[in-house]
């Protein structure tokens, strides 16, 4: 904190003022990050309807807005991949910016021509929520230029889930589709 308070150019007491500890100002970076993710993919999601043109351009949306921060992502991602850590996205500490991030792919999900199977409608901002999770992880170790790979990542996975989500439809996949929504929820108790 006292590393902290002296970049921003504050007295260590201004800084606890704010900030009870680093695990609150890490939260209120998940929060700002999310804020400006939303800003970033905000053009996409007001032009397109084609749910894979809105979930490609709000996961570049996000390698874009994260990018600033690539260099500090893997001494960050240490702390926050730890189980019991509050900086853990699937801490209760971090619901927050969870909620806010999952908001996003739903906004994806509704605003698009997306049609899938009515079990899996509710559960894909939250499935979508996921892959940005492994995407976060592949890019945390993505070393090329521009992060050029998990660019390369993203174009070839979204398509892949825009299939398999349509797919949910198709009645011979409808129960796995079922399926995968009940381990879903029997994982959330």
């Amino acid at each position: 904190m006292r590393g902290i308070a002296d970049a921003a150019g504050v007295s260590l007491g201004s800084a606890y003022y704010y900030f009870a500890g680093k695990e609150h100002l890490i939260q209120a970076f998940y929060g700002q990050m999310q804020g400006e993710h939303l800003t970033a993919a905000r053009s996409v999601l007001d032009r397109e309807t084609d749910f894979s043109a809105r979930l490609r351009g709000v996961l570049e949306a996000w390698v874009e807005t994260a990018e600033p921060y690539h260099e500090f992502a893997g001494t960050f991602f240490k702390n926050a991949a730890e189980p019991t850590s509050p900086l853990s996205p699937f801490s209760p500490e971090s619901t927050d910016a969870r909620d806010a991030s999952i908001a996003i792919y739903a906004e994806v999900v509704t605003g698009s021509d997306i049609k899938v199977a009515s079990a899996l409608r509710p559960r894909l901002p939250e499935l979508l929520w996921l892959l940005q999770m492994g995407i976060v992880l592949f890019w945390v170790h993505d070393r090329s230029d521009d992060q050029a790979r998990t660019r390369a990542l993203i174009g070839g996975v979204v398509p892949l889930v825009d299939k398999l989500a349509r797919l949910s439809r198709v009645p011979v996949v409808r129960g796995v589709t079922a399926d995968l929504v009940a381990l879903l929820d029997s994982l959330r108790s």
